[in-house]
């Protein structure tokens, strides 16, 4: 039985050009290797993990050195692998051509994907955690993956994204420099109201929101004789990490702008038509209510 065992265990599988043999036991502890060698590897990028967690590095900067020490772990898995086999690297020199042919038209998609991956981690134009615009639909970024970027998208849907679309479509990324964002809010009044009023409780409704960055401050600018109202325009300055928080923002001035106006007697447009009827015969003009007329 061990005889037997043992013939199994040192059966050659094949032999190299310069007549060394590939065992059977050497594919067995090649394999035992290979799935031992990655767990380890998945292991030691979680506990590296937890480590960048504790730091102040950005997320995509761990993301990336994770990822970085993964694949640097499975190349020397790879190579220790050949060893045992006595596989040279410049075996595989002869078909690097065919494999290059092979993969440029089968799988191109895939490898543009996977570079733009890193050309995102690597320059980061786009960043774990910033609040971008993408072909009209606005989000958070969550993970930059091997192949494609994951955004949750502001209705709470997850959105995946291939990562060549970024790079090669215009990105609107409000929060890669700073949060500095600068927003307005527009109010029409009826014709005859007091400008000057209407302007200083605009201002007194944008100064009371602590939200509202002081520097630069809010100015108020009346800007147009409208066709039914008069405009006013209140531009401010706030730090913001997404559209629903500058949204927000805007509401609670417009709720703060009703109620003053209310104290005040000013009077919120509204759009209205003056008829004019050009007619040779008089017009008879009857209401209809629920009354009759007195």
């Amino acid at each position: 039985m061990w005889e037997t065992v043992k013939e199994i265990w040192t059966y050659p599988l094949y032999t190299l050009s310069d007549d060394t043999s590939i065992q059977v036991s050497q594919i067995l502890l090649v394999l035992v290797l290979l799935v031992f060698g990655t767990l380890v590897s998945r292991r030691i990028e979680k506990l590296i993990a937890k480590r960048l967690e504790r730091t102040e590095l950005q997320p995509d900067a761990a993301q990336l050195l994770q990822r970085l020490l993964f694949y640097s772990l499975v190349g020397v898995l790879a190579v220790t692998a050949l060893g045992l086999l006595h596989i040279p690297l410049t075996a595989f020199a002869f078909i690097s051509g065919a494999v290059a042919i092979g993969v440029g038209f089968g799988a191109q998609n895939i490898i543009n994907n996977f570079i733009s991956g890193w050309i995102l981690m690597s320059e980061r134009p786009v960043r774990i955690d910033d609040f971008v615009e993408i072909e009209g639909t606005s989000g958070t970024v969550e993970t930059i993956g091997n192949r494609s970027t994951r955004i949750r998208r502001t209705d709470g849907v997850h959105m995946l994204v291939p990562n060549s679309r970024i790079l090669e479509n215009t990105v609107v990324n409000w929060t890669l420099i700073d949060n500095h964002v600068r927003t307005s809010v527009r109010v029409g009044v009826s014709y005859g109201s007091p400008v000057k009023d209407v302007a200083r409780l605009i201002r007194q409704a944008v100064d009371e929101q602590t939200t509202v960055n002081r520097d630069p401050e809010p100015v108020v600018i009346f800007d147009d004789f409208g066709d039914n109202a008069l405009m006013f325009d209140a531009y401010f300055w706030c730090d913001v990490e997404g559209e629903r928080a500058l949204r927000e923002i805007r509401s609670d001035i417009r709720f703060r702008i009703i109620e003053l106006f209310n104290e005040h007697g000013i009077v919120i447009a509204f759009p209205q038509r003056d008829v004019h009827l050009d007619s040779p015969q008089s017009i008879r003009v009857q209401l209809v209510g629920n009354e009759p007329p007195a």
